[in-house]
């Protein structure tokens, strides 16, 4: 099955292939062989162009299905045609923006990709300006400086933090908690969001105060963007959220809304470290810019298939500040969002 809607109606932007590229060869490693599943949306449909033209110089097989032309969105599920077709593949691709209350429905895809175990690149909200910039990484080396880095973390019992912008804050580990990396090479075990350039686990515990003067993810990143004029202050105790604060009163009311969605939506699921040394500033995006080199959490489900946690939540938000300084019990690690290692 082709839906043939991409490439067919505009002309492919060469600014996007080189990212394009990047993806298809060296984060999938996709193979003449294969088949693969591209999932995009109209607002993103001149990437999916650029990634469906390197899947035909390739010669894989594929699909390509574009979200409006199956449902209504914002989606209330996954269209059973693209999860069937998913099921097929052995690679494949999300490329489309993020809508309010569409997580379930990207569960639904997931779901299909962690029981198949497909290689699946995650690229919601992927735009321009990553595919020129976080897309164009050296994902080889990325992968490298991961490595290094969750060999350390593995070995830690407790990672701590600070910013100049008043960020203490700390995470205590457990060996019963998995750290994952997910740099950009993509494998059948753990499908990551590219571009890549992360580790994380589920921590045991947190407390401290984080200050989000990066961005805030899900829905929430393209409607506020860069939050450096209006950070969010939040006060973690016992890895729950209990006190916010913003001078940014409808930003500040949706992310508290957001947090308390279920029993877990304020509970710090993710405890992560950002690892593409290609993303060096913050762009307001948050698939590209929790990449950058520094800490950032989330609230929300800890992802308990891949990283042991025993508890779950419908949401997951990621927080991201700047210029990090990080600990792994006491050896410094992060110098300003430098690493030391």
């Amino acid at each position: 099955m082709r839906e043939q809607v991409v490439a067919d109606k505009i002309d492919i932007d060469p600014e996007l292939v080189p990212g394009a590229r990047n993806a298809l060869e060296v984060c999938l490693q996709l193979k003449p062989q294969e088949r693969i599943t591209i999932i995009t949306d109209e607002a993103t449909r001149d990437i999916a162009a650029a990634l469906q033209t390197e899947v035909e110089r390739l010669g894989s097989s594929y699909s390509v299905f574009t979200l409006e032309h199956h449902a209504r969105r914002p989606l209330k599920f996954m269209p059973e045609i693209i999860l069937e077709d998913l099921a097929m593949s052995q690679v494949s691709i999300f490329a489309a923006q993020s809508r309010p209350g569409e997580l379930g429905a990207r569960r639904e895809m997931t779901a299909v990709v962690d029981h198949h175990g497909i290689r699946h690149a995650h690229m919601v909200n992927i735009s321009r300006e990553i595919m020129l910039q976080g897309m164009r990484a050296d994902f080889r080396a990325i992968d490298e400086l991961s490595r290094r880095l969750i060999e350390r973390a593995r070995a830690a019992k407790r990672i701590t933090c600070k910013t100049p912008h008043g960020t203490e804050f700390g995470a205590e580990l457990s060996p019963d908690r998995k750290w994952l990396k997910t740099s950009g090479i993509i494998t059948p075990q753990k499908w990551g969001n590219l571009p890549g350039g992360e580790i994380f686990s589920a921590p045991l515990n947190t407390n401290g105060r984080f200050v989000v003067d990066g961005v805030v993810g899900d829905y929430l990143c393209s409607k506020y963007g860069d939050l450096h004029d209006t950070p969010i202050t939040i006060d973690v105790r016992d890895n729950r959220i209990v006190d916010l604060v913003c001078d940014h009163k409808e930003l500040l009311e949706e992310f508290r809304a957001y947090t308390t969605t279920d029993e877990n939506s304020n509970r710090v699921g993710e405890f992560a470290i950002g690892t593409n040394t290609a993303c060096t500033r913050v762009i307001g995006n948050i698939l590209q810019d929790e990449k950058i080199p520094g800490i950032h959490i989330a609230f929300g489900d800890p992802y308990g298939n891949h990283t042991g946690a025993n508890w779950s939540s419908k949401t997951h938000i990621d927080c991201v500040g700047r210029d990090f300084d990080i600990w792994f019990d006491g050896e410094q690690v992060m110098k300003r969002g430098k690493f030391l290692v």
